[in-house]
């Protein structure tokens, strides 16, 4: 008798101990966004989402997210600390990782192949140049690093102190973000060095853009802004405060930029020439 009255009670303890001690194994609510740190548009249309607490990466098609690929919440698995994205010219999509100090390239059937053997230790940006070599920024080891096309050699390219962002241009230079020193550095292949933006004019930078005019764009989480930087300009906030929280994401769409704010779980439309943001998702 005493048993059958407890049991209940018991039972309750045990699930009111497991949420409060974290243990709880369900999965997340698959339509929502938990902790979205990167976004990438594919030249077909598809928006990925690096999304760092389901952790895995989101695909949007037509307003409509689902699940890309699910990763585990065992340290050391494939995306479990998913932080970049970067799409290729034919549409091939890349992460990186920093559970398992790895970039992954998704093959045909959306399954992440390793390319460094655990070269990489905190990739922060993907960007590619225009013969698919990949230069991904690396914030435990203060470098950018280059993969070849086709292969798994890793190369040096430049040192340079808490790179947080990246991105190329048209002439296939390294344009580099960080949060020290001089906050924008443009490398030419041949790794010469152009300072873009001197000092550190941002509060906390996350990752950049570029458009076709080279108009630089940045996300800054701590002043909750967009950044602008045009070619001989000093940096001007495009949009600060609301409807921003924590920008950290960022990604060209046609004329417009799209921005993942992870306290907020949303992305975001920037309307460059209308100096404004709406909420697309969700």
């Amino acid at each position: 008798m005493i048993r059958s009255i407890l049991s209940p009670f018991v039972s309750l303890c045990c699930i009111t101990l497991c949420i409060w001690g974290g243990i709880v194994s369900e999965p997340l609510n698959a339509q929502e966004m938990q902790y979205p740190l990167a976004v990438a548009k594919a030249p077909s249309g598809e928006i990925y989402v690096a999304d760092r607490n389901l952790p895995g990466i989101w695909k949007i098609v037509d307003g409509k997210a689902s699940i890309y690929f699910q990763g585990s919440k065992k340290f050391r698995t494939p995306l479990n600390a998913v932080r970049c994205l970067a799409i290729g010219a034919d549409g091939t999509l890349f992460a990186g990782d920093s559970s398992t100090r790895e970039v992954y390239k998704f093959d045909a059937e959306g399954k992440p192949q390793p390319l460094t053997k655990g070269y990489i230790g905190i990739p922060m940006g993907i960007v590619i140049d225009s013969k698919g070599d990949l230069f991904v920024a690396d914030l435990e080891r203060h470098a950018v690093f280059k993969v070849s096309a086709g292969s798994s050699e890793v190369t040096e390219f430049v040192k340079c102190s808490a790179p947080r962002g990246i991105a190329i241009d048209s002439k296939d230079r390294v344009w580099i973000l960080a949060n020290v020193n001089d906050s924008l550095v443009r490398y030419s292949p041949d790794k010469s060095a152009e300072v873009i933006v001197k000092g550190t004019p941002f509060e906390f930078p996350n990752q950049l853009i570029l458009d076709e005019e080279e108009n630089a764009y940045v996300c800054d989480g701590y002043a909750k802004a967009i950044w602008q930087i045009k070619p001989g300009s000093q940096p001007e906030k495009l949009i600060s405060g609301e409807p921003f929280k924590n920008p950290v994401g960022i990604t060209k769409d046609g004329g417009k930029l799209i921005v993942a704010d992870p306290h907020l779980k949303s992305l975001f439309s920037v309307d460059v020439a209308g100096k404004s943001a709406t909420k697309i998702f969700p």
